[in-house]
């Protein structure tokens, strides 16, 4: 039995699972937390443990320092997740999580000799494409607002609240910073197959941004779409968790076999 390693403030089991066959690592957008995915295992398949990255500036972290650059925001994460590679495991990764966990892959296969079984990526374009948008990280307040309201992932609510955006703006500043100072550079293709996830009503990622990320593995890839915005994890959360179920069996049994 492999046992879930103890605390530390970088990665949240909130269902320690010591029986399960794989580890699944959660990395969340701009601005989310480990929270995100507290409930995923409730739908997920009893041989997969949940693990979130909580990201300094929030949860566990809440007295980390903040990271706006992304070579250093994977340099930190690396050896944390290290202790919970006893036993095989994937990554998943929403928007800005999506490309953490894909320069995280190839860091573990740089540094570590260490790649995961399969990369889940959600909402964002291939690396190798270039940002199309403006870059709003150093956006005056106002301005800033505006962009955060047009993505359509802070409720008004939230965006209404002085006090609780006095805590937010520097957290989301820092991670649209990460994406926007991000520069991709040329490896080998990663030897796990990738799962890419869209929102067909995403105004930021379209169909063809997601199927670049093809060009990223030396093995299986698939594309699959759900009805909603850029935040479909939320509004299609039922949906999304229904294919990566299916995807997970197919590695868990896979694992099965080669015992």
């Amino acid at each position: 039995m492999t046992t879930t390693p103890t605390f530390n403030s970088w990665v949240i089991c909130p269902k320690p699972n010591p029986q399960a066959s794989v580890r699944l690592f959660c990395l969340p957008y701009s601005g989310g937390s480990s929270l995100i995915f507290r409930t995923w295992s409730q739908g997920l398949p009893t041989t997969v443990e949940v693990c979130s990255i909580e990201l300094p500036g929030r949860g566990t972290q809440i007295r980390t320092p903040l990271f706006s650059q992304l070579e250093p925001l994977v340099g930190a994460i690396a050896p944390a997740l290290l202790p919970y590679l006893n036993k095989p495991f994937v990554l998943f990764g929403h928007s800005m999580g999506a490309i953490v966990s894909f320069e995280l892959a190839r860091l573990l296969r740089k540094h570590y000799n260490i790649e995961p079984l399969h990369v889940f990526v959600s909402a964002r374009r291939a690396p190798q494409i270039p940002n199309p948008d403006r870059l709003i990280h150093a956006l005056s307040e106002p301005a800033f607002k505006e962009e955060l309201r047009r993505l359509n992932g802070t409720p008004e609510a939230v965006l209404e609240n002085a006090e609780l955006m006095q805590l937010l703006i520097p957290i989301l500043r820092a991670d649209f910073a990460v994406l926007e100072t991000y520069v991709y550079t040329t490896e080998p293709p990663l030897n796990c197959p990738i799962t890419a996830f869209g929102g067909l009503q995403d105004r930021e990622v379209n169909c063809d941004q997601l199927q670049a990320w093809r060009e990223q593995t030396n093995a299986g890839f698939s594309l699959q779409m759900f009805r909603g915005d850029h935040f479909f994890l939320h509004s299609a959360q039922s949906l999304l968790l229904q294919s990566l179920s299916q995807e997970l069996r197919q590695i868990t049994d896979k694992i099965k076999r080669l015992q």
